[in-house]
């Protein structure tokens, strides 16, 4: 096999976790709460799922509501979500040890996500595979969300890698237009999308979990 120069990037949530049915929920249960009416699972994963969780708080609650008021609806939805998916929290099958083998091949990994910092510690505080990544890119650090490609260029960037050389994972639709509009290549997980939803999206590949990955079959990607 050829010397592997390529990066991986990896979205966080429904992509290292299977956490988007309860991301779903908690976006449902604030809805309900503040008069938004019932929030339909396609409307959530067309508009909201991928997108940063302000982004959406301010599109929808946003009128007649402070700064401040906003934030106390990112935290209370935030913590509806970490309450209800913390006893079922645990990594995609197979990730710690394709991370790992990822690792062992001397590649180097960025996690860019539209998560907040809490999010990011509620997880790698459970999995232990915060050391596998050399740089962490999280909501906070970009001005331009998903589908924008401005997360992973940073990702990119901090790796000191071309982003033509990196490959996202990825479970949403806007990040993956996010890592198509990089340049990069795109693995597409179904954890909240069909097979085919992905492979319409244009990704290069398309897994439901990490069993099966591995580091020849990723690095096959950039010699087609």
């Amino acid at each position: 096999m050829k010397e592997t120069t390529f990066a991986a990037i990896f979205d966080m949530d429904g992509t290292l976790i299977d956490n988007t049915p309860y991301h779903f929920k908690s976006w449902q249960a604030l809805y309900k709460k503040y008069g938004k009416g019932e929030l339909s699972k396609e409307t959530y994963y067309k508009e909201i799922s991928g997108v940063p969780v302000m982004e959406t708080i301010r599109r929808v609650f946003g009128e007649g509501r402070t700064d401040a008021q906003l934030q106390d609806l990112l935290n209370e939805k935030e913590e509806y979500y970490r309450h209800t998916y913390a006893p079922f929290l645990a990594p995609l099958i197979g990730l710690e040890n394709f991370l790992t083998e990822l690792k062992n091949a001397g590649i180097k990994m960025a996690m860019g996500t539209s998560a907040t910092v809490a999010d990011i510690d509620f997880v790698l505080n459970k999995i232990p595979i915060r050391n596998c990544f050399d740089a962490i890119i999280n909501a906070t650090m970009v001005t331009k969300p998903k589908p924008d490609p401005q997360v992973y260029l940073k990702a990119a960037h901090a790796l000191n890698i071309l982003p033509e050389n990196c490959v996202v994972f990825e479970d949403s639709l806007a990040g993956i237009k996010s890592g198509i509009n990089a340049g990069m290549k795109v693995v597409g997980i179904t954890t909240g999308h069909t097979r085919a939803e992905l492979e319409g999206a244009h990704v290069n590949l398309v897994i439901d979990d990490y069993s099966d990955l591995t580091v020849q079959k990723i690095a096959a990607l950039f010699e087609r």
